[in-house]
């Protein structure tokens, strides 16, 4: 079961969304807040698996929630729900550390396969998202051109969202080799972390 965190400032959308999500097999709304700051008061009292907030609150959004939450809950998946597809908006939540970007016209089964898989580890952003975050500076020489067929392999998996290990299973490798490619990619293509890096890679696998 995925337990749920849901923050949004007008009551009625959250109330109508943890009715559809509960629909869903394997998830749960286990705690609901009206801003960051709720938000972070409510995981002092109870364990949530994925964090599905918006982006624009009053007093702390969601953007601010993010960080917070990478400062005071490493490893506790947050995913960006919102009906703005802003630039600023979508590479705020990118550079801190958000694990989804959806926009509220997806569909509630995508919705929860989103927060199934960030949950375990992956990264889901809509496409649309990808593209308007990803639009500006394309170098253009091929930075991909560094990577080893290994690398290159893994790369795409990543790029696809994909755990450590489910990238072990599909490759036959160890997680550990796994863990050392991603590692390598982070370094030859100079990104900090593994959302920033599986960005980049969209955009240039894409291209």
């Amino acid at each position: 079961m995925t337990r749920i965190l849901l923050v949004d400032d007008q009551q009625l959308l959250r109330r109508g969304l943890r009715m559809l999500l509960e629909l869903e097999d394997g998830l749960e709304v286990v705690a609901e807040a009206a801003d960051g700051q709720e938000a972070l008061t409510v995981l002092r009292g109870c364990s949530v698996d994925v964090v599905l907030t918006d982006a624009r609150m009053p007093g702390m959004d969601g953007i601010t929630l993010v960080q917070r939450l990478a400062e005071l809950h490493p490893g506790l998946p947050a995913v960006v729900l919102t009906t703005f597809d802003d630039e600023d908006i979508i590479t705020g939540a990118m550079s801190a550390g958000a694990a989804g970007f959806l926009l509220k016209d997806v569909s509630t089964t995508r919705l929860a396969e989103a927060l199934h898989e960030v949950a375990a580890g992956g990264l889901v952003i809509d496409p649309r998202v990808a593209r308007l975050a990803l639009g500006r500076g394309a170098q253009r020489e091929d930075p991909l051109a560094v990577l080893t067929r290994t690398e290159r392999l893994v790369a795409e998996q990543v790029a696809r969202g994909a755990t450590n290990g489910e990238i072990a299973a599909a490759m036959h490798l160890s997680e550990g080799t796994v863990k050392n490619h991603v590692s390598a990619l982070l370094r030859k293509l100079e990104q900090r972390d593994r959302t920033g890096l599986a960005l980049t890679l969209y955009r240039l696998l894409q291209g």
